[in-house]
């Protein structure tokens, strides 16, 4: 993966070197960026600016993890707060307002075979509204925008959760073609399922044992930062042998 990082701070005007420019595709934007026509892109908030000349792609991962902003389509693990008349009300974040799970956003939803979710519960969604730069008045719900299905997405039963930085939880997410292989590492060693929430926390299932390792695992690669593909395997070796 063709990359390049550099240190920013909110405001900052984003040099042209580490812009990708793209003959045909358009430029994609990620998180910590605003882009001012014609063609001026600055920081929002302070982090490591990654750019991907392949995926003609930059985005920023914050300095210290930061509040965590909803962004359109975002995985996210989210804990159920309360119910109220068709809606799951739902906590992304501490300390932030609530978000909104209509209790038929599940694949095949009706009022009666409807989850019955109540406050604890954790569920895996996601982002389908969300106001920009925002934590007020996001929406949620547990069926892909594109094939309309859950794909992975709905209520987690059992297993553990971790909370990590959101750098580590998107690095999780783009996996393999990221330089990200410790789930992949870990799956070739154990049987698991999990999920990755951009909001910071990775939720393991699975037989008990291999999700206490896996989890360790994914804490340490946290704890690290970024590292190379070689020393992710390290990590999964001194963890699953």
């Amino acid at each position: 993966m063709a990359t390049t990082q550099l240190s920013v701070l909110p405001g900052d005007i984003i040099p042209s070197a580490h812009i990708p420019r793209p003959a045909k595709k358009q430029l994609k934007l990620g998180p910590g960026l605003h882009h001012t026509p014609p063609s001026t892109i600055r920081a929002t908030i302070p982090g490591t600016l990654h750019a991907d000349f392949r995926k003609n792609a930059i985005w920023i991962d914050h300095a210290h993890g930061g509040r965590y902003i909803p962004r359109l389509n975002d995985p996210i693990i989210l804990t159920i707060h309360h119910s109220s008349t068709d809606i799951y009300h739902a906590v992304i974040t501490p300390h932030t307002p609530l978000a909104i799970l209509p209790q038929l956003a599940f694949e095949g939803a009706s009022r009666k075979t409807r989850p019955q979710l109540t406050s604890g519960d954790l569920v895996y969604a996601r982002v389908s509204a969300a106001p920009a730069g925002s934590l007020d008045s996001v929406e949620l719900e547990c069926v892909s925008a594109t094939t309309g299905r859950a794909d992975g997405l709905g209520p987690l039963k059992g297993g553990m959760v971790w909370d990590v930085s959101q750098a580590t939880a998107r690095r999780l997410l783009l996996g393999e073609k990221g330089g990200c292989v410790v789930l992949s590492e870990l799956g070739k060693r154990a049987a698991f399922e999990v999920a990755v929430g951009r909001n910071g926390r990775v939720w393991v299932g699975g037989d008990m044992a291999v999700v206490l390792g896996v989890g360790r695992a994914v804490r340490a690669f946290d704890e690290e930062g970024d590292v190379d593909v070689g020393r992710q395997r390290k990590i999964v070796e001194k963890v699953i042998k």
